[in-house]
């Protein structure tokens, strides 16, 4: 598969597979990737904060922004605060069942407040909404759940290429039907 060169981030919440499906996706393409976890680390921006890190998103913006090129894959869940809008084509927000992300979250060792926030966030659709309000119609939304790294990284270049759209993912009807909102929401 070929592209037209340009800037592409793939984002979304901890555990979705966003390093999977960019390490799946550079396969077909000719273009750098940029971890802004990683760029963060070098430039030691992470201050431990509890089982968190805390970040500089003014000064890792500026960082970022010196090191986005025009076929720069950048991978990271901060990317909705860190990147400017100027300097990206397309913005890919993965998505993944909240139930599904308890699990990688309790094999990563997650403490239990931690998984619940994350996967509280996904159901809320934070990262999503934070990018399109950034990025507006950049943006696209890929749900991964159920599909093989395959099948994204599939969806993820048609998305490039601009044959893809955006899917409507709506975790929150799907969790209030189930009536777990206090699995995932405290008192």
């Amino acid at each position: 598969m070929s592209c037209q060169i340009m800037s592409v981030v793939i984002t979304g919440n901890p555990g979705v597979g966003k390093h999977t499906v960019c390490k799946e996706t550079l396969k077909h393409l000719r273009y750098s990737i940029l971890d802004i976890n990683s760029v963060a680390k070098e430039a030691g921006l992470l201050e431990a904060n509890g089982d968190t890190n805390d970040v500089d998103v003014e000064k890792l913006e500026g960082i970022i922004g010196q090191k986005i090129s025009d076929s720069s894959l950048v991978v990271g869940h901060l990317a909705p605060y860190v990147i400017c809008p100027e300097k990206i084509d397309k913005v890919i927000v993965l998505r993944r069942d909240p139930y599904d992300l308890l699990k990688v979250y309790e094999e990563r060792g997650y403490t239990e407040q931690k998984a619940r926030e994350n996967a509280a966030s996904e159901i809320l659709g934070v990262i999503a909404h934070d990018a399109m309000v950034r990025f507006g119609g950049k943006v696209f939304e890929v749900n991964v759940t159920g599909r093989t790294i395959a099948e994204i990284s599939e969806i993820v270049m048609n998305i490039i290429n601009g044959d893809g759209h955006s899917e409507q993912v709506d975790w929150l009807d799907m969790v209030a039907r189930k009536n777990d909102l206090k699995k995932f929401f405290a008192d």
